[in-house]
């Protein structure tokens, strides 16, 4: 079941309840957030409120209303039932606007949907994206709805038998996969990439560094071929270990277990830490 909550209420999924002419709609002017929810509980709300936020006014848009965006997940995640695990998407975009780049001082559009989770793979297979991500574009380290290059590298993979495409960036080093972080084992060291790299502060990623003692590093693309061990993390998947990296094959390794046992083990104890 999906539920949908958009501008004060819940509503049909398949309602037009949006303006053809919100600029979320017309130029990808918005921001977003995807959590899981289990148990009735979405996970790590705090943090993903304060990236929703530094999105939104790194894009130039008006800092959401937190307590509303809190108040519209409450209601959506108190229409669902408890026993499946959702996934709980917050957008938040321009609202109201012309048939460009221009924006006018509409008031914003605020969406609150949720559907129930995908069913990660036990692993990923993982192909290289054939384009670089651009870490030095307006958009870096922020969560926008302007996601068609994700959608087109995606695409890409699923047409190579691949779950997950990662990117280098510009520069030719390891960045980020359309959806999640990525983290390698080089040397029995667990690195990522940081964030110079132009990558997303995955959520995920961020607390496997803080739970863990994987570091940040600037990675080359010879990491990939490196590796003796690499996990993607996103807010849904968790850490999902890489079983294949552009046809070479990784064994599920002891560092990747620990990292997805420690996560599993905190995770459930604080549902917002």
């Amino acid at each position: 079941m999906t539920v949908v909550w958009v501008n004060g209420s819940l509503v049909a999924p398949d309602a037009l309840s949006i303006s053809a002419l919100d600029h979320g709609l017309t130029v990808g002017d918005g921001v977003f957030e995807t959590l899981k929810v289990v148990d009735g509980r979405p996970f790590a709300m705090t943090r993903h409120l304060d990236r929703l936020e530094r999105s939104a006014t790194g894009l130039g848009l008006l800092a959401p209303d937190r307590a509303q965006v809190a108040d519209a997940c409450e209601e959506v995640v108190g229409s669902l039932q408890p026993s499946t695990v959702h996934r709980l998407r917050i957008t938040y975009t321009a609202g109201r606007g012309p048939l460009g780049s221009d924006r006018t001082n509409a008031q914003p559009t605020l969406a609150v949907a949720a559907s129930p989770a995908p069913a990660w793979a036990t692993g990923a297979v993982v192909a290289t994206a054939p384009w670089p991500r651009n870490e030095r574009g307006p958009l870096v380290g922020l969560k926008t709805t302007s996601y068609a290059d994700n959608v087109v590298a995606l695409a890409w993979a699923r047409e190579r038998e691949a779950g997950e495409a990662v990117f280098l960036n510009t520069a030719g080093r390891l960045c980020e996969g359309t959806g999640s972080n990525i983290f390698v084992v080089v040397d029995g060291a667990l690195v990522t990439p940081s964030l110079a790299s132009g990558c997303l502060a995955g959520i995920t990623r961020e607390l496997v560094l803080e739970w863990t003692d994987a570091q940040e590093a600037d990675l080359g693309a010879e990491a990939l071929t490196q590796a003796s061990e690499a996990f993607l993390t996103s807010s849904t998947r968790n850490i999902q270990a890489i079983v294949s990296m552009d046809g070479r094959p990784l064994a599920l390794g002891p560092v990747t277990e620990a990292a997805a046992a420690v996560f599993a083990e905190r995770s459930s104890a604080n549902v917002d830490p």
